[in-house]
């Protein structure tokens, strides 16, 4: 039986649950999960990703609770396992690890067609853009200082290759610590600033823009797994190539 009692400590997932039509189920969230914007609001907010209210969420009784590896804290999933929750720990590196945690989840919330289905419309926004000739190379900025860029082995560098860029940090692990001259020394065609995890803004851009022309995005575009991928998909495609013309141009 699909749980009726659902918390989730993710905020993209708690998007996720509420479009596969499950937000009656939603107990409890963390105060990140704020879509969809005007509906979410009505579940408690239940501490943050970092530090869930963990007696309140055993109080709640859920029947599940979806968390992260990255975004949630190992003793907070621990706490709740040895208080007998059931927890789904989630942990997508790529677009198709991405994809796959969507089935299994649609399958667990009686919601597999509704996964299908977007999983499909994924896949065909990657295949709109596969017959492009050029992946222009682009840098994406995590953190300002120290800065710290995307690079290999996650899901939002899995991402920006499913929108045809190359990556100029792909060689590299994780959210690695560069310099600015070391940025310039990897020729960016664009550069990218979302405003998550660090809030990039627009007096940013000049910091980044003598090396290539910088854009400030929206950081769900490249860290939200579930219905907003084939959008991503879409609008990140847009943005890089827009930005690699802008730099020949110029």
């Amino acid at each position: 039986m699909p749980p009726d009692r659902i918390v989730s400590l993710v905020p993209s997932l708690t998007e996720l649950v509420w479009w596969f039509g499950r937000g009656e189920a939603l107990v409890g969230r963390t105060r990140f999960c704020t879509e969809p914007a005007g509906e979410v609001e009505r579940v408690a907010a239940l501490g943050g990703t970092k530090n869930p209210d963990v007696p309140a969420i055993i109080a709640l009784a859920p029947d599940l609770v979806i968390a992260n590896r990255e975004e949630n804290r190992r003793e907070d999933v621990e706490a709740l396992e040895e208080a007998g929750l059931c927890v789904l720990l989630t942990d997508p590196n790529s677009m198709e690890e991405a994809l796959d945690m969507i089935l299994e989840l649609g399958e667990l919330l009686g919601s597999a067609a509704e996964g299908g289905r977007l999983v499909s419309d994924t896949r065909a926004a990657i295949a709109a853009g596969a017959s492009r000739d050029r992946s222009p190379r682009v840098f994406v900025a995590i953190w300002r200082n120290p800065l710290m860029g995307l690079a290999g082995g996650t899901y939002g560098h899995s991402l920006l290759t499913a929108a045809g860029a190359t990556n100029v940090l792909n060689d590299r692990p994780r959210y690695p610590e560069l310099g600015r001259d070391e940025v310039a020394g990897l020729a960016p065609e664009a550069i990218l600033l979302p405003d998550e995890p660090y809030r990039f803004a627009a007096q940013h851009v000049p910091e980044f823009a003598a090396i290539a022309p910088t854009r400030v995005i929206d950081g769900k575009l490249l860290w939200w797994y579930g219905p907003r991928m084939p959008e991503a998909i879409r609008s990140l495609r847009e943005i890089v190539q827009e930005l690699a013309a802008e730099g020949r141009s110029g």
